[in-house]
């Protein structure tokens, strides 16, 4: 019989939520790129590359894959396993040890943080990208009014140009700038002074940039409309955001190898230098890539996952999902150094000395190196709107990770039902704490808060997450659990990794950015030690969340002794499982003296041994369920 429920055509399949009162993706391909989106962020595009070449070209290849094995992808499938368990957000999941909730608070703290400066280089693309809508790049030439009297440029003057009378002279001058020690070029005059207008320290806010601001206001707008109704409509988004950059990658990498010089910049991106593998700096980088780059601990994983089908591959999808990310950076690779091997030979100048990484990347070196390409104000505008894509599939699921957080805390109808609104506030709130960094000393705490406030806390909260789950819960439980909603066990090889070889990574991480740690500079400027204060305040907020929250749960949880209460405040809530009736079977079957099943008894006291499932089974008696569900117990004749 047909249904009109969702506006359905009478006679016509309804195409139904498993969990109707939370949602669910659409299909399995919104979910898998919505994540690939998350994984795929800007840092693919300007870390990776810059980590490569600076850590043995080629060479660092190995490491890096060896990182992607072995942490990488164990990590993301224990992370989405988790989330689709109990289809509950980074705050509701840690119902199975409450003392560790606070992990979920860090998680929300640091996803806080990325979300805000995140945005502000989204809306700074955006800016790029609408300045690209001219017949002539803003910063090819330094007779602006910004320009400083250091600057030189690599194309002649508009003027030189007209006239072509004096090729001697735009020869003479591009010689003049190769034999500078140090040239400003305009791209970077045109970033600093017009765009930043930066200020002269951290400390000297100036004025608010009012077109930031005013790009900043489009980009969290553009955010909340493709969030509006959750995964239903963002799920809908990403079939354009997270493909199309590989469009745009693989357009300007035609173009790229194309170019004079494009092998020699590849050739620098790839040749091995396998000394350099004995160093310890390139496997902690390695492992540091890997683990940043997959946005692991940063909650949107297991945000993401918790909106699968109870039974949907994760085991699959962590696979693709990973090795779709690490393939773009190397990918992304290839487009950026073919670039800058063509912008070196231009100059005449080795390819270490053009390129970069960061910001410095993005708005400087690429932007230079795009006035020099024919009919440049396209090739602008693909790489602005391919930043800008990128940027925006990472900011998609870092606003959905609060919301879902929000919204399950609370969990009452009334908050289910209007959603958009917290999806409004949070966007509202991210922009007010964003506009700090339109000002001219938002780029100083832009780097600050990408530094500090997403670093070791990151490696913390991951390692804890390891620790709760496989020790303090249980390895073997939790293999039950994933074996019962894929129907398969996780693999040995992942078995091993949970519980010995990835948290041994994410230990060697954290000391290596601890022994590697050196004080911020942007540039020459060197942070004052009240600013580094704040960003070490910063990286703790995160982590602070968790002893705080562990004192208050053991505190509040029964027993008379400290040691009773600290045992109640780890175990499971008797919410924990999965969220619908349906599903939970074996030891999270309901149980009472209406329903009482044979198997979930049998199932939990299969590893105690068959001995005493008979002495149990003599104590309390069989009970038969009947065909139809209901029990049949023996009893003595009245």
């Amino acid at each position: 019989m047909g249904s009109t429920k969702n506006g359905a055509v009478p006679g016509e399949p309804v195409k139904k939520d498993e969990n109707s009162r939370r949602g669910n993706w659409g299909n399995q391909i919104e979910f898998v790129l919505t994540s690939v989106g998350y994984a795929v962020g800007l840092g693919n595009v300007w870390r990776f590359p810059y980590l490569c070449y600076r850590n043995g070209g080629g060479a660092f290849m190995f490491p890096y894959f060896i990182m992607l094995v072995f942490c990488g992808i164990p990590l993301f499938f224990l992370e989405l396993s988790f989330g689709q368990f109990t289809s509950l957000g980074c705050l509701g999941v840690w119902k199975v040890s409450p003392m560790f909730k606070g992990v979920g608070y860090g998680m929300m703290v640091v996803s806080t943080y990325i979300g805000i400066y995140y945005n502000v280089v989204i809306c700074i693309a955006f800016y790029y990208f609408f300045m690209s809508m001219t017949n002539l790049l803003p910063w090819t030439y330094c007779n602006n009014p910004w320009n400083t009297p250091d600057c030189s440029g690599v194309m002649s003057t508009p003027r030189a140009n007209a006239t072509f009378a004096n090729m001697s002279a735009v020869v003479s001058g591009v010689t003049e700038i190769v034999n500078r020690t140090k040239r400003t070029s305009p791209s970077e005059e045109y970033w600093r002074n017009y765009v930043l207008n930066i200020s002269d320290g951290i400390g000297n806010f100036g004025e608010v940039r009012l077109p930031i601001l005013g790009c900043l206001a489009v980009s969290w707008v553009v955010v909340f409309l493709c969030l509006i109704r959750g995964v239903k409509s963002s799920g809908k988004v990403v079939y354009f955001t997270a493909t199309f950059p590989y469009v745009v990658l693989t357009i300007l990498f035609i173009r790229g190898i194309t170019l004079e010089g494009a092998v020699s910049g590849i050739k620098y991106y790839l040749t091995p230098q396998w000394e350099k593998i004995l160093d310890a700096k390139v496997w902690g980088d390695a492992a540091s890539q890997i683990f940043y780059s997959l946005g692991c601990a940063w909650g949107g994983l297991i945000t993401m996952a918790s909106y699968n089908k109870f039974h949907n591959n994760c085991f699959r999808d962590s696979i693709i999902i990973s090795v779709t990310n690490c393939a773009t950076s190397v990918y992304a690779g290839f487009v950026i150094f073919s670039i800058l091997g063509f912008m070196a030979n231009h100059l005449g100048v080795d390819v270490s000395e053009v390129a970069d990484h960061g910001p410095g990347l993005a708005f400087v070196a690429y932007p230079e190196a795009l006035t020099l390409l024919p009919i440049s104000p396209l090739w602008s505008l693909l790489f602005f709107f391919m930043l800008i894509l990128l940027g925006l599939g990472t900011q998609f699921c870092l606003l959905e990770t609060l919301v879902t957080a929000v919204v399950d805390e609370i969990g009452t109808d009334w908050i289910i039902k209007n959603k958009t609104y917290v999806t409004l506030g949070v966007a509202i709130i991210g922009f007010l704490l964003g506009v700090p960094l339109t000002t001219q000393a938002g780029i100083y705490w832009l780097l600050l808060m990408d530094n500090y406030a997403a670093s070791f806390s990151l490696v913390v909260i991951s390692c804890i997450m390891c620790i709760c789950i496989m020790y303090v819960y249980g390895h073997k439980k939790y293999f039950k659990d994933v074996e019962m909603m894929l129907g398969f066990p996780p693999p040995v090889f992942f078995r091993i990794c949970w519980r010995f070889v990835s948290p041994f990574i994410i230990t060697s991480i954290l000391i290596f950015t601890v022994i590697q740690y050196k004080p911020i500079t942007y540039n020459d400027y060197v942070y004052p030690r009240w600013s580094l204060i704040i960003g070490f305040a910063m990286a703790l907020s995160s982590v602070i969340c968790i002893p705080i929250y562990a004192l208050f749960k053991i505190a509040v949880s029964e027993g008379s002794t400290f040691l009773e209460r600290l045992k109640n405040s780890v175990k499971p809530d008797p919410d924990w499982g999965p969220a619908l009736q349906e599903h939970r079977k074996g030891r999270y079957a309901a149980t009472g003296p209406e329903s009482v099943e044979v198997c979930p008894l049998n199932e939990d006291l299969k590893d105690e041994g068959k001995e005493k499932l008979k002495e149990k089974e003599d104590e309390i008696g069989l009970t038969i369920p009947g065909s139809n569900g209901s029990t049949l117990n023996p009893s003595p004749s009245a």
